[in-house]
């Protein structure tokens, strides 16, 4: 595909088979993903991959089994791939007082940057994230963890610094779905603003 059609053609896949991804597939995404713009090169995105009984240990955790009988999307739980984002705001800091960056002041602490630079690099490389799964054929979902953040981050280990910006459910997506099961999200019903409501030239004019 060429890049038009991987933005226009890429969607949220809620359905998915159990098939797994191969982990050089994955990290070939990883790879592109990896060369979004960063920050002083900081590069302080990562990735906590989790397949088989991890995979299962996430969703019993997130999304617990008496929840599941009003779950959606109820073959989103096929995913062979669940993929943790999180940025690291530590990495920015230790960055920006190295010699060619500490004029900026930004190495004192995260308080210093009015805008947490690793929030939106760590988005930048997860959007082309999603871009390449399209690209490479693959499905995938990203969605908030909002439920049993703190176990989940006790269950895996992952250092508390860590800022979780979401997860990927990354798998084949499924091609024949009961109808009474495939919808998409409710926000897929609001329409999509003009490129005249997005841009403002020359100063900010009401919408």
């Amino acid at each position: 595909m060429d890049f038009r059609d991987v933005v226009t053609s890429r969607r949220m896949t809620r359905h998915f088979r159990a098939e797994p991804v191969d982990r050089e597939v994955l990290l070939r995404l990883v790879d592109l993903a990896s060369r979004s713009p960063s920050a002083g090169k900081t590069q302080g995105w990562s990735l906590l991959v989790l397949e088989g009984g991890d995979a299962t240990a996430f969703w019993d955790l997130s999304l617990p089994h008496e929840k599941r009988a009003t779950f959606a999307w109820p073959s989103l739980l096929s995913a062979p791939m669940i993929a943790l984002s999180f940025a690291d705001p530590d990495a920015y800091v230790q960055r920006y007082a190295e010699s060619d960056k500490v004029h900026t002041g930004l190495g004192v602490g995260v308080d210093a940057w009015q805008t947490p630079y690793w929030t939106v690099d760590g988005s930048f490389a997860t959007m082309t994230f999603l871009l390449a799964a399209h690209d490479a054929g693959l499905g995938a979902l990203f969605f908030a963890v909002f439920s049993a953040v703190d176990r989940i981050r006790s269950e895996f280990g992952v250092p508390e610094h860590l800022q979780l910006l979401g997860a990927i459910a990354l798998g084949h997506p499924e091609a024949h779905v009961n109808e009474s099961v495939r919808r998409a999200g409710r926000s897929s019903r609001r329409p999509r603003r003009t490129p005249g409501e997005v841009v403002h030239f020359g100063r900010w004019s009401a919408s």
